[in-house]
């Protein structure tokens, strides 16, 4: 008899987002947006990298929907995408995956 498994933790969608995040660069670029959206001239300056490299990491934060985007004018500013983080006062810190949470540590 074979026995199927139910994917509770939703295992492949978790994974995804996990990947998404397995770069310090990109944890970086996740705890600046933080404090808000930002444009990736701001994020390159605020974390001294190079424009491409911010540039390149931002849309591999984009595939994996950790981050959002938004124009204003010329401008394209970047957020944490709302259905991952936690805007809530107490939890801001904390993203949510359905199957586990990350919760970075306060600065």
């Amino acid at each position: 008899m074979l026995l199927i498994m139910k994917d509770k933790l939703k295992a492949k969608t978790c994974s995804q987002f996990l990947k998404g995040l397995a770069d310090p660069e990109r944890l970086k670029i996740i705890e600046r947006l933080q404090d808000g959206p930002s444009t990736v001239s701001e994020l390159a300056t605020t974390l001294r990298s190079e424009l491409a490299n911010v540039s390149h990491h931002l849309s591999v934060l984009r595939k994996y929907r950790l981050v959002c985007t938004q124009r204003k004018g010329k401008n394209i500013f970047y957020s944490l995408n709302p259905t991952v983080f936690s805007g809530q006062k107490s939890s801001r810190h904390t993203l949510d995956f359905g199957c586990c949470q990350v919760v970075l540590r306060n600065r």
